[in-house]
């Protein structure tokens, strides 16, 4: 049995906002923006730029109890792990790009990271993988 995550759903309030910022400020792509008439909404996803896993489903709050969890879905933890693969390029990029780190560059011994805040106030961690470190394999493949 093969199986993997295909998307993680992201709650944001306009569509078009968030997609300026992922894709504008982040420089992932846009992989698909497509209108549901059955359902007045949008499909919007995202990914970053030559990723073959896990994409970001823009999904737009249509309820107040949603809209209360934009920018907090994961209660001020660390929601979503961006992986590169040249963190000094991409950390350099987006600081260029106004992206707001909260936390600076750290070196650990499962690689360096950094946390960021998207445009909605949710925590990313920037991160490149040690050599040897399992996950760092992932571009290898």
């Amino acid at each position: 049995m093969a199986q993997r995550i295909a998307h993680i759903a992201l709650v944001v309030r306009d569509y078009d906002e968030a997609i300026a910022f992922y894709c504008g400020r982040l420089g992932f792509e846009l992989v698909e923006d497509a209108y549901q008439p059955e359902q007045d909404k949008r499909w919007v996803v995202v990914a970053p730029r030559g990723a073959a896993g896990t994409s970001v489903l823009l999904a737009r709050a249509s309820t107040p109890e949603q809209e209360a969890f934009i920018g907090d879905q994961a209660g001020g933890r660390v929601f979503l792990f961006l992986q590169t693969d040249d963190f000094a390029r991409d950390y350099d990029r987006y600081r260029a790009q106004g992206i707001e780190f909260v936390r600076e560059p750290k070196v650990t011994d499962y690689g360096t990271v950094a946390v960021f805040s998207d445009l909605y106030g949710n925590l990313w961690d920037l991160v490149q993988f040690a050599d040897g470190h399992p996950l760092a394999a992932v571009f290898s493949r």
